[in-house]
């Protein structure tokens, strides 16, 4: 059997002698602190020196370590939790805080305005800019049955340290499960072009508030601050297909818009030119009615002075006919009266050649009889033979 020195005596024969025990003792906390030891050299008949190391203060120095080993600080933004013997104690605010030290006590630091990123339908690589897909994630079915690939990124901090500790097992497991069962739920109720095109900023909307009340109701003490969709597109299996179709989806669009643009510029246009006209239509109405009846009423004006003097009136009539026609009309006076037969030329025509290039040569021309010009049927002629006609009756009356 081994001996250990100190705890049995020599012979072995009985329980160990505490006066050894001690002074063994007390020569190891001297070694250790730089004490001088003795007792082993000495010889057995002297009685054991008293230990000359202090104890008390050493143990005090100790508590007091072990006192101070319990304070702590809580950052700002942060709360500490405390657990005694793992049991949640208290949760402390941000500043210099004390707990019973370790083993009693341990301290937990959660940050709560810290923003943790939730990546669905994608991983992104660390330090660098690529990116996975993660296809069981990210392709959805719409309403009108079609698969799309969706990946959205959820930030979120906490709100609750009670809740988001002792509440949950996995936090971002739970978040991302609720994320992708939000998502498919909106997706699901909504058309591929909804998704794609217009309605991204509606269903990441949708999406925010649904996860917010499913995380509610799990008391997981978290809070959604936002959600993106990174990318939406069809499958890569279809993608050449899907492309073509946008493209004519996007050439009808085009047609249209410039159809549109083609009559927002003629219609009107139309309009103004049809109203233009219709004003027209009603002034040149008035006037010819505003006319019709001046003339009727000159018409029985003359009626009532050729009733009157029927010979008189006709050739008042005739006389201003002529005056009108040969208003407008070149005239040329020839005598005939010394009975020559010589021909006329076209005299007015040469007075006009004349006045307009005098050096010209003149070349004999046959003569024409003069034709009569036809009467012109402009109102404003007419009016003025007839104002004629009547002054030529008042000075008659």
């Amino acid at each position: 059997m081994r001996k250990f020195p100190g705890f049995w005596n020599k012979n072995n024969e009985g329980p160990p002698d505490l006066d050894e025990v001690f002074r063994d003792l007390n020569q190891k906390l001297n070694r250790m602190f730089g004490g001088k030891g003795g007792g082993r050299g000495r010889p057995s008949g002297h009685a054991p020196e008293p230990s000359s190391l202090p104890v008390a203060p050493i143990l005090g120095l100790v508590a007091l370590i072990w006192l101070g080993s319990g304070f702590y600080i809580v950052d700002q933004g942060s709360r500490g939790v405390v657990l005694r013997f793992g049991k949640h104690v208290e949760t402390t605010m941000p500043g210099p805080r004390w707990h019973l030290p370790f083993p009693i006590e341990t301290i937990e630091n959660v940050n709560l305005e810290q923003v943790r990123t939730i990546e669905m339908g994608y991983r992104s690589f660390e330090g660098e800019s690529g990116r996975s897909k993660e296809l069981r994630e990210s392709l959805m079915l719409t309403d009108d049955e079609n698969i799309i690939d969706l990946q959205v990124a959820v930030q979120y901090n906490l709100k609750s340290v009670e809740d988001f500790q002792f509440s949950n097992r996995s936090t971002e497991l739970s978040v991302r499960g609720v994320a992708e069962t939000a998502i498919r739920e909106i997706v699901g109720k909504s058309k591929m072009d909804f998704v794609l095109y217009e309605g991204r900023d509606e269903i990441a909307a949708k999406a925010k508030k649904l996860m917010q009340d499913m995380l509610d109701r799990y008391q997981s003490g978290i809070n959604i601050v936002n959600v993106t969709m990174q990318n939406a597109q069809p499958p890569e299996q279809v993608q050449a297909a899907f492309d073509d179709a946008v493209k004519a989806k996007q050439d009808l669009e085009r047609q249209k818009n410039e159809g549109q643009a083609y009559a927002n510029d003629v219609i009107p246009k139309a309009r103004g030119t049809a109203s233009r006209l219709a004003e027209e239509a009603a002034g040149y109405k008035l006037r010819v009615e505003n006319e019709a009846r001046g003339n009727a009423n000159r018409f029985e004006q003359i009626l009532a002075q050729y009733s009157k003097a029927p010979e008189v009136t006709r050739q008042r009539l005739y006389l201003d006919a002529q005056e009108h026609i040969l208003a407008n009309t070149s005239k040329v006076l020839v005598d005939q009266k010394g009975g020559n037969s010589l021909l006329y030329l076209p005299l007015d025509k040469l007075m006009s050649m004349s006045g307009n290039a005098p050096s010209a040569p003149v070349a004999p021309a046959v003569a024409d009889k003069p034709q009569s010009p036809e009467p012109q049927a402009d109102s404003s002629m007419l009016d003025r033979s007839r104002d004629t006609m009547r002054n030529r009756d008042r000075e008659f009356r």
